[in-house]
């Protein structure tokens, strides 16, 4: 190539050089230069993430159970931070080193720029040194923020509330949107968990313009651009909080369960499971000595016994079967079945607990009479059985609002050809499940919903706790709706199952011992046989009699016939809920002997 057109070439590139050059520059300064003064600033501005007070948490007096109190956070901003400084900080606030790094290798882009919590609920002492050593601290700051605090001393409510934590990685890994950020706390169990949208509020943000050495100068065009942190929205429950004080306190020391409802709307009045635990370990930073006995507490006090067991009912479940006979014209209201003191089936005698003669349904509920039950589960068929079983809500979740709750067990011929084969199981594996044993599970949950669906007579109300959400800010309450439905039962039916509960209780039945003239309660024991111990004892009941306002289930462990410690709880609760009696005397076990 000759000399001219080598000049001419280099001319080209020349030109398109500076082409491109202009062209850029005309892009920043004149074309959108919104966008890039935005992309500069966040070199010289500092976002602070305002964490809001997540909702209040009042019982359905107004009585408040969880509140919030101020508490400092350690934070670290990436960009600025020197990492040689990680083991003075490891040693300020009590985390391993390598903790905090794993920490900051998880803050990437944008987040460089804005303080990350790495530690929570520091004392003052801590706070002081970082205000003090600031200039040797790159990076290091802290912010207040609200944690929980638990007013009533008494009070545990622990299976109801539930307990907040920091976010884990997979829940950010999952998060539907961008909300959470790493160290942000959530709820994990109970009413924070399933009601976290609403408690969490909308978090706020304040712009801090900075100088080239990192200096706070002042707030971005004057505090205007921030954005003001937004509480959540408080909850109202169903729940009395003196009733379940003293239901926390009846239940004890024992392993159990105590579910009441008001049988007329599904509105939960108390729910109660022991072993629990106190919230105040999950407010501010826990220990990783105290989640770890938590966890490995052989008693499982995070273990909800009110949803999660899955115990046989034993006599309390009766009733299914008889109204399953009933409606499907299968048995008459007067029809009776001869019970000569035990069952044979088969090669395999099932026992009771007396010799009843030819009984009908009233008297067989009253004594509780299993011959009775046996020969009319065998009547009706599995399948009737089951479909009325399922009918009350057995073998599926009630749909509280609290996320730990499972199905139960209702075994059907489809779950025992699953288990034991087409040709593996024969009638004779049906003859317990009519007086609620077997392979039958239930939790005292359902069995609440079942007792109040018994006594209004066939309304079948999804159990709840919240009745309200309240607006911080204006105090609108925005009532929350549940489901109900009817069961397909003939409720002329439903006043047989009733007498029979009456006179369990105020007649020669299972249950007299808890008779009184205050309240006129209506009942039924049952115990859960139980193969590595001590039977369970069940209590179902309500009150009062001919306009029922509480149906209840209690469940204790271990504490054999139905009628020896379940009733009495029963009892005082209904006396506490609708006269304010009480009786602080303990309930002793050994008390009543009587079957179930």
């Amino acid at each position: 190539m000759d000399l001219s057109k080598r000049k001419n070439v280099y001319y080209l590139l020349t030109f398109v050089v500076f082409a491109v050059l202009s062209f850029r520059l005309g892009q920043l300064q004149l074309i959108n230069p919104e966008k890039f003064d935005k992309e500069a600033e966040k070199n010289s501005v500092k976002t602070i993430i305002t964490t809001p007070a997540r909702g209040l948490i009042y019982d359905k007096n107004y009585k408040l159970l969880v509140d919030n109190k101020p508490s400092y956070s350690v934070t670290i901003t990436k960009k600025d931070f020197d990492t040689n400084q990680i083991n003075s900080v490891s040693a300020l606030i009590g985390i391993d080193p390598d903790d905090i790094r794993s920490d900051l290798k998880d803050i990437e882009g944008p987040n460089r720029f804005i303080p990350t919590r790495i530690s929570r609920d520091a004392d003052f002492k801590t706070i002081s040194y970082i205000e003090e050593n600031r200039d040797n601290l790159k990076g290091v700051d802290y912010k207040i923020e609200p944690i929980r605090l638990y007013p009533s001393t008494n009070l545990r409510c622990s299976h109801i509330l539930g307990y907040t934590k920091e976010i884990s990685k997979e829940q950010m890994k999952n998060q539907q949107g961008d909300y959470y950020k790493q160290g942000d706390i959530v709820g994990m169990t109970g009413l924070e968990s399933s009601y976290e949208n609403y408690l969490r509020g909308e978090k706020g943000f304040q712009f801090i313009l900075q100088d080239s050495k990192g200096r706070e100068v002042g707030g971005l065009n004057d505090g205007k651009n921030d954005v003001a942190a937004l509480s959540g929205n408080d909850l109202v429950l169903t729940i009395d909080a003196d009733l379940q004080e003293y239901a926390e306190k009846l239940l004890g020391n024992r392993k159990g369960a105590i579910v009441a409802m008001d049988p007329n709307n599904g509105e939960v009045l108390t729910l109660v499971s022991k072993p629990d635990y106190d919230l105040n370990y999950f407010s501010g930073k826990l220990s990783p000595e105290i989640w770890n006995k938590l966890n490995t507490d052989p008693d499982k006090p995070l273990f909800n016994r009110a949803t999660l067991t899955r115990y046989p009912p034993g006599s309390t479940y009766k009733m299914v079967t008889a109204l399953a006979s009933l409606q499907e014209g299968i048995m008459k209201p007067n029809s009776t079945i001869e019970c000569g003191g035990s069952f044979t089936f088969g090669n395999r005698t099932f026992g009771d607990h007396g010799a009843y003669g030819n009984i009908s349904f009233v008297p067989a509920i009253e004594h509780s009479c299993n011959v009775f039950f046996y020969k009319l589960v065998l009547k009706i068929g599995f399948d009737n059985w089951t479909k009325y079983g399922r009918m009350f809500g057995f073998g599926d979740r009630t749909g509280i609002d609290i996320p730990e709750e499972n199905r139960g067990l209702l075994p059907s011929p489809e779950y025992f050809d699953k288990v034991y084969g087409p040709n593996g199981w024969t009638e004779g594996y049906v003859v317990s499940l009519g007086i609620g044993q077997g392979e039958l599970g239930v939790t005292p949950l359902q069995m609440a919903c079942y007792c109040a669906a018994l006594c209004n007579s066939g309304t079948y109300y999804q159990p709840h706790l919240v009745k309200f959400l309240k607006n911080p800010n204006t105090g609108e309450l925005s009532p929350v709706s549940f489901k109900k439905r009817e069961l397909n039962i003939d409720k002329d039916y439903f006043k047989i199952i009733q007498k029979g509960m009456y006179n369990v209780v105020n007649g020669s039945g299972t249950a007299t011992a808890i008779r009184t003239s205050s309240v006129i309660i209506a009942g039924k024991t049952g115990t859960a046989q139980n193969p590595h111990g001590r039977d369970h004892s069940w209590f179902i009941c309500y009150a009062p009699y001919d306009d029922p306002k509480i149906a209840i289930c209690v469940l204790v462990e271990n504490a054999g016939f139905g009628a020896a410690v379940a009733a009495p709880i029963a009892q005082r609760i209904v006396l506490k809920y609708l006269l304010g009696n009480t009786d602080e005397s303990e309930i002793d076990d050994n008390k009543y002997h009587m079957p179930d």
